[in-house]
């Protein structure tokens, strides 16, 4: 693939799934990334149907020249990439695969003291695999999403058994651990080994929706058009691959941000097809976003901070304080035990899972 794809032309409308994987192997939908032609083939694609008549021809999306784009955003990163624990060159693979289980929907600056108390506990898979599944979520506090803690516990037992110990490097073995889909199988490929792969989060796909594609956000959905661009984009090498996927999501989170894009520190604002248009406003779906307050997680919540604040199985007369509306507290009660954070002892008392 050549680095001057600035001919290159590539349908705005969405693909199907099938294409995804033939334009680039692996991809996934959920969360998105795609693996590099290095990885395991996709199987052959069905063939795409052929557009009625009457369907309007797709506009197509004219993609800059990606060597320039790659030097640009990397030299920015160079010069204003966060110092975080999971990126400083000591780190190791074990803190990249623990800052990418935490950091799927929360925040950085909530992420940062919960990642150093669990690498400081547990400084090896080993030794988090040692302890009990309610040790993880436990330790997991209030991140939020406490299923990613028992997804990181089950992936942690199967690197120490299966791996003597150390995260794999290929990301077809990361894909067979427990808990790890495609993206995070990437990303930590990627983050932790400088391998060539796509990772496609929420910042980069903003990025590249803004740039590319001239509209202020992606779809709601990540689409096989996406994922085509985004491989279009891809450097060649191992190493430049890595340091791009890294510094487009920071460009993400730190310029282009979602509510209040700071412009004109963007490096790429010269190239900004979405900047160059105007920055037309969102002509999509509402963008709405997750309530708390009164549902089912907040309520969920509650009666996991009482089971992680005792060492001792606890009374269902206990939990009963956590929320006044018995239905939906006996609702949230029982997701926790079907999704295997809590266990119901004989005599009506609730533990985290052993």
């Amino acid at each position: 693939m050549s680095n001057d794809l600035s001919s290159t032309q590539l349908p705005a409308s969405p693909l199907s799934t099938d294409d995804a994987a033939a334009g680039a192997p692996g991809g996934s939908a959920r969360p998105a990334s795609v693996t590099t032609p290095s990885s395991t083939p996709a199987p052959e694609p069905e063939p795409a149907p052929t557009p009625s008549s009457d369907s309007p021809a797709p506009v197509p999306v004219v993609l800059p020249a990606a060597g320039a784009l790659h030097g640009t955003v990397i030299d920015w990163f160079d010069e204003h990439a966060r110092d975080l624990p999971w990126r400083r060159p000591d780190a190791g693979a074990w803190s990249v695969m623990v800052s990418e289980f935490m950091l799927q929907q929360t925040p950085v600056n909530r992420v940062l003291p919960v990642h150093a108390e669990w690498l400081e506990r547990w400084p090896r898979p080993a030794d988090l695999a040692a302890e009990s599944p309610g040790e993880a979520v436990r330790a997991w506090g209030r991140l939020g999403y406490p299923r990613r803690a028992l997804r990181l516990h089950a992936a942690a037992t199967a690197i120490a058994h299966q791996h003597d110990g150390e995260v794999p490097r290929e990301h077809s073995e990361l894909l067979a651990l427990p808990g790890i889909g495609e993206y995070t199988a990437a990303a930590v490929a990627s983050f932790a080994y400088g391998r060539r792969h796509i990772v496609l989060d929420t910042n980069v796909r903003r990025v590249f929706a803004r740039v590319v594609t001239g509209v202020e956000y992606p779809p709601n959905a990540t689409t096989a058009a996406e994922r085509k661009i985004a491989a279009a984009l891809l450097p060649e090498d191992d190493s430049t691959a890595a340091r791009w996927a890294a510094a487009t999501m920071e460009l993400g989170a730190l310029v282009c941000a979602a509510r209040s894009p700071r412009c004109g520190s963007c490096p790429l604002a010269a190239r900004c097809a979405w900047r160059l248009a105007g920055s037309p406003a969102h002509e999509g779906p509402p963008r709405r976003g997750q309530t708390y307050a009164g549902t089912d997680r907040q309520v969920r919540g509650r009666l996991l901070a009482i089971l992680r604040a005792s060492r001792n199985p606890v009374p269902r007369a206990l939990l009963d304080t956590a929320w006044s509306e018995p239905v939906q507290r006996a609702r949230a009660l029982d997701g926790l035990i079907a999704d295997g954070l809590v266990e119901q002892l004989p005599d009506d008392h609730f533990r985290l899972p052993v």
